[in-house]
């Protein structure tokens, strides 16, 4: 289903070599250069060549990242709480999911289905009208470190003078990953003869312009192919956009003993890694689906405010990491990577300024996000909003450009400079 280069990807960077090194580099020199396109700071003597030694070197060194192979124990030492590496079914690798899978029905018989089983928990179809204010449908599953957004960007949206039509599927940790709420709506695999289609039967029977994805360890394209695939039977003109989270501190082999840790060369480094480790999901998906894949550059989003820290530069924000520094206004909260007090509204202006192309720095009327008036404060805010549209706008996969910095994407102003995301 997936090209050679991408079940190289898998071995270097998440799964234990069987066969020596020598052999593999003997039947592979053409997938390792390849492989060297894809990821050119393995190449650690910079000769320009790949060997099999130099990736599995660089598996090694990106072992305590999350979705490689092996994290099983560091997680268990670090406290995370969730699994990193888990079972799943071996259905995955067939060519078809069960015959008896929701998505195989017909969208009536997808809409009976889940008004049988979620009676009582809410309409068996949501829809909207087509909005009149420019305001996009939007479905979307994830789990806590896309909650955040899910919450802040329909205010954002309000703020801008929308409506936002937003229908989720959430869960906490694995079982809001793509791969678990695709077993669950269908009723496939773990829950075989249990399915649960609360997004499937509102895709199927009525219209939506995007769908927004949260990353899980152990990501393979396959988890999100399945959703594309058919959203796009039913919704030919939809888009997708999958957040790349950001840096944690699994991804160092030693906890900091203080936050002097953390440079502008540490925090380049870990953004790295995640982009290396991301590209095995999004690259494969970009090249099946072109122009329909976009990515939420959350990752970029939090690499900037934690510089912006560094600098004295957000104000109100005491520390970068709680786990380290102790300070309950961290940009990290905890072990695993939850976003600090604040933050969750930085999260929701990347969602929005990648959604509609527009820096949510534009926005004049007061966005009504409640709560504590004073933190975050009305200049905390403004850096939030500037972050996330720089964060966006220089992303090479959001699909976003602003070259003459107006803040308006330029492909929606001068329809010549579109290209390709």
């Amino acid at each position: 289903m997936y090209s050679r280069l991408f079940i190289i990807l898998l071995i270097v960077t998440g799964i234990s070599f069987g066969s020596s090194a020598e052999a593999q580099n003997n039947r592979g020199a053409k997938q390792l250069q390849q492989l060297l396109k894809q990821f050119p700071a393995a190449d650690t003597n910079k000769d320009g060549k790949l060997t099999w030694q130099e990736a599995i070197a660089y598996r090694n060194k990106m072992g305590a990242a999350p979705g490689a192979a092996g994290n099983r124990a560091a997680g268990r030492n670090q406290g995370r709480g969730v699994p990193t590496t888990f079972n799943v079914d071996a259905g995955w690798d067939l060519e078809r999911f069960p015959e008896e899978a929701v998505c195989y029905m017909s969208a009536s018989k997808i809409k009976e289905t889940y008004e049988k089983v979620g009676s009582g928990r809410g309409p068996a179809v949501v829809s909207y009208p087509k909005p009149n204010d420019g305001a996009l449908r939007v479905v979307g599953v994830g789990h806590s470190f896309m909650v955040p957004g899910y919450k802040t960007m329909p205010l954002i949206a309000q703020g801008a003078g929308m409506d936002q039509p937003l229908y989720t599927h959430v869960g906490g940790g694995m079982t809001g990953s793509a791969r678990y709420k695709w077993e669950q709506e269908n009723g496939i695999f773990q829950f075989k003869g249990k399915p649960y289609p609360k997004l499937l039967s509102s895709i199927a029977n009525a219209e939506w312009e995007a769908m927004m994805f949260g990353p899980y360890f152990q990501d393979q394209p396959k988890y999100y192919s399945c959703w594309i695939d058919f959203c796009l039977k039913y919704n030919p003109e939809m888009k997708f956009y999958l957040s790349d989270a950001w840096p944690q501190l699994s991804q160092i082999k030693e906890k900091p003993e203080s936050e002097d840790f953390f440079t502008d060369e540490v925090l380049d480094q870990l953004a790295e890694e995640r982009r290396v480790l991301h590209a095995q999901v999004i690259e494969p998906l970009r090249k099946a689906y072109p122009g329909k894949v976009f990515i939420l550059p959350t990752s970029d989003s939090m690499v900037l405010a934690a510089k912006h820290f560094l600098r004295g530069e957000l104000p109100g924000i005491e520390g970068l990491h709680r786990m380290i520094g102790r300070k309950e206004r961290s940009l990290w909260r905890d072990q695993l990577g939850h976003l600090g007090p604040g933050f969750e509204r930085l999260e929701g202006y990347v969602f929005y300024a990648t959604l509609y192309g527009k820096s949510p720095e534009l926005i004049e009327d007061n966005i009504p996000f409640g709560g504590n008036t004073s933190f975050p404060s009305a200049s905390l805010d403004k850096i939030f909003r500037k972050i996330a549209w720089q964060a966006v706008s220089e992303h090479p996969h959001s699909g976003i450009t602003d070259k003459n910095g107006d803040g308006i994407n330029d492909a929606s102003e001068e329809p010549a400079l579109q290209s390709s995301p």
